[in-house]
């Protein structure tokens, strides 16, 4: 393989592995959210909303990007690409690899911010699942 297609999966591959360990993470919290008191929870849920706060406008560019890239990909038209491959024009191949490789790395970012959110929803709804059970028992 060629250096560019190593550094790409190399690349990829780290990202999706960080996707990988913010799933177990999230899986590990929902498993022992039940032993949690709910100051417990209550505090880990701010914890999570502070990171996601400071990260809303990073996540708000990286939907952007995601949207304009596929935008992008819509707009190409697969007889250009049948031509550039036989008219050997590098350049436009190379390019079109770069932006599906930017694409690909910017889906797993939104990925990774995703699992943040996913993880303040779940804190969200233990918070007022355990609210509920306490206003039931009083």
């Amino acid at each position: 393989m060629s250096i560019a297609i190593d550094n790409f999966t190399k690349k990829l591959h780290d990202n999706l592995e960080a996707v990988e360990d913010r799933a177990k993470s999230l899986g590990e919290s929902v498993r022992s959210a039940s032993k949690k008191t709910q100051a417990e929870i209550q505090s880990k849920l701010d914890e999570v909303k502070t990171n996601l706060d400071t990260k809303k406008q990073e996540f708000d560019e990286y939907r952007a990007t995601l949207k304009t890239q596929f935008e992008a990909k819509e707009s190409e038209v697969k007889s250009h690409v049948e031509e550039w491959k036989a008219n050997r024009e590098v350049k436009k191949l190379e390019q079109r690899a770069d932006q599906a490789e930017t694409h690909a790395n910017t889906a797993t970012l939104v990925a990774m911010m995703m699992m943040e959110e996913a993880e303040e929803a779940t804190l969200a709804a233990i918070a007022a699942r355990l609210d509920a059970e306490t206003a039931k028992a009083n």
